[in-house]
């Protein structure tokens, strides 16, 4: 890993890991990660999305803990808290994005045989996209110091509530504001996270939502009809792709997401990652396949055929992994839905067969939120243990969190098992799965073609200016491909609230900044969690 060693005698005193499977803290992630599962899948299917229920977890351990029985004082460990709310983080988005929406589309499809076979082979794929971002997490491509913003928000609530003092007031006031931010529909979370990101990454990222927000009734011009997005994202994509490769292949440190100096690292960490992209890599190559024989694919295509969608399904979701990570870790959003059409749409430029694009949709689709979720939460549980201080105890409480993520995805399989066809037969579907299959249907002209092409020019010159460290590319592109226009103005807004503040207040301000910022972003979850599982609350 990145950290230089330390002495032996500061090896030594380092704190003891809580364990994953202590059987007081197994019980607890085992029912968080039961009602994760199930809370993610009800609401992707009623609203269609997922919320982060990261903080949800936390605060289930913090109210155990202050039961007045000496049993249930471990939980105050802040080190417990943070693996509750990995748990239940990582069954929401597994149980919802990685395995429900996958099996949706060949089910909407028609095609009930195919199911099973695509619930199997993107179970396997969630399992290895949690794994992937556990072994890249903190090196030059994925590092700890990257934004991650709703980690920093998990981070930052749990230690004011273990704390308490001016910066649990701070929060507080933070969470206060985004609960009444998002209740007037402002959201409050992308203003938090332009306190937090990086601001090349942030600036992109708000004005591709401006350009989405106001195309149509400025200039009349749908630039999603247009597919400008998609594009942009396709172009950008496949640069950073390269730029991963390059990064790995010379070795040498691009700035980080924190624009900070670092030391060049050390070359067993390029050996690691070098290591990492391989296994993924053939790790997807051998579920696709999984999933083309398994679905009886090869009574569709010829053996060409068959061969090439075995290798482009398992290079759309290695790369829309890494693109859904990257968006993640320097926004806070990740663009899994739309990556996972821009696949399809070239799936169907490529001209291989409906039954071949509706596997290849779900699969592309599964990699993605479990692994950005996992960057996420090994970022709070960074911050909790102190940011690196003590090389032994952040390596063993990061593989406990893998633990507990791993759990959790292993729970979320039985969940989704036992109750997807009852929310198949009453029309509970994901949305998105819909929009697919009607891709899927329709086809793509060559005029959308054409778009795509030309669009795919200027999104990845923006990716090469911008370098790996910024991502300027996929932020523009993830901007477009989201129409929420306020959150353009919450970004912009924030980030130049940011640039006062630090002038004013100097470097000593951005952890005041931070704090505020973490209580915005938890804030505007809980309120829009609870708005939307509540009766009454959002339909």
């Amino acid at each position: 890993m990145s950290q230089n060693a330390l002495s032996e005698s500061s090896r030594e005193e380092a704190p003891v890991h809580p364990r994953t499977f202590a059987p007081a803290t197994l019980l607890l992630l085992l029912v968080l990660s039961v009602f994760g599962a199930i809370i993610g899948v009800q609401l992707l299917t009623t609203l269609g999305v997922t919320p982060n229920t990261a903080i949800i977890g936390a605060m289930v351990a913090m109210v155990i803990a202050r039961i007045p029985l000496h049993y249930f004082a471990r939980f105050r460990s802040v080190h417990i808290q943070n693996l509750a709310q990995s748990a239940t983080s990582a069954a929401t988005f597994g149980a919802a994005n990685s395995l429900l929406l996958p099996i949706a589309i060949p089910w909407l499809f028609g095609r009930q045989d195919m199911v099973m076979p695509m619930f199997i082979g993107v179970s396997l794929a969630m399992l290895l996209d949690g794994y992937l971002l556990y072994r890249l997490f903190n090196t030059r491509i994925f590092p700890a110091e990257g934004a991650w913003p709703p980690g920093v928000a998990a981070a930052e609530s749990i230690k004011a509530g273990d704390k308490g003092g001016k910066h649990a007031v701070l929060l507080g006031i933070g969470i206060a504001m985004g609960a009444v931010g998002s209740w007037f529909k402002f959201p409050m979370a992308a203003l938090g996270t332009a306190f937090i990101g990086n601001i090349w990454a942030l600036g992109m990222l708000g004005v591709g939502f401006l350009l989405r927000g106001y195309s149509q009734p400025m200039f009349g011009i749908d630039i999603n009809q247009l597919y400008i997005p998609h594009g942009m994202m396709a172009g950008a994509g496949v640069v950073a792709m390269f730029q991963i490769v390059k990064l790995v292949r010379s070795g040498k440190k691009d700035a980080p997401a924190s624009d900070r100096p670092q030391s060049a690292l050390p070359e067993a960490q390029n050996e690691q990652i070098g290591k990492t992209l391989r296994f993924g890599a053939l790790g997807f190559a051998l579920i696709s396949v999984l999933i083309a024989l398994s679905s009886g694919l090869y009574a569709h295509l010829t053996l060409p055929w068959l061969l090439a969608f075995m290798v482009y399904a398992a290079f759309a979701a290695f790369l829309h992994q890494m693109i859904v990570g990257l968006a993640a870790m320097h926004s806070g959003w990740f663009p899994a839905f739309a990556v996972a059409l821009i696949t399809l749409l070239i799936g169907i430029l490529i001209g291989f067969p409906p039954e071949a694009l509706a596997m290849l949709c779900g699969f592309s689709a599964a990699t993605g939120p479990a692994f950005a979720d996992m960057g996420y939460d090994l970022k709070a549980g960074w911050i909790l243990r102190g940011k690196g201080q003590h090389t032994a105890f952040e390596l063993e409480g990061r593989r406990q969190q893998l633990l507990a993520a791993m759990l959790a995805f292993v729970v979320a399989i039985p969940v989704v098992l036992f109750i997807f066809k009852g929310y198949f037969a009453q029309g509970l579907v994901p949305p998105v799965a819909k929009v697919y299959v009607a891709a899927i249907n329709a086809g793509v002209s060559m005029d959308i073609a054409k778009s795509l092409l030309i669009w795919a020019i200027p999104g990845a010159l923006i990716q090469l200016i911008g370098g790996p460290g910024r991502q300027m590319g996929v932020l523009l592109a993830t901007g477009l491909l989201i129409n929420n226009p306020l959150a353009g103005w919450a970004v912009l807004i924030g980030i130049a609230i940011r640039a006062v503040w630090l002038r004013v207040g100097g470097e000593p301000a951005r952890n005041k900044m931070e704090v505020l910022a973490a209580g915005m972003i938890a804030g505007d979850a809980l309120f829009s969690f609870f708005s939307s599982v509540l009766p009454g609350g959002k339909k």
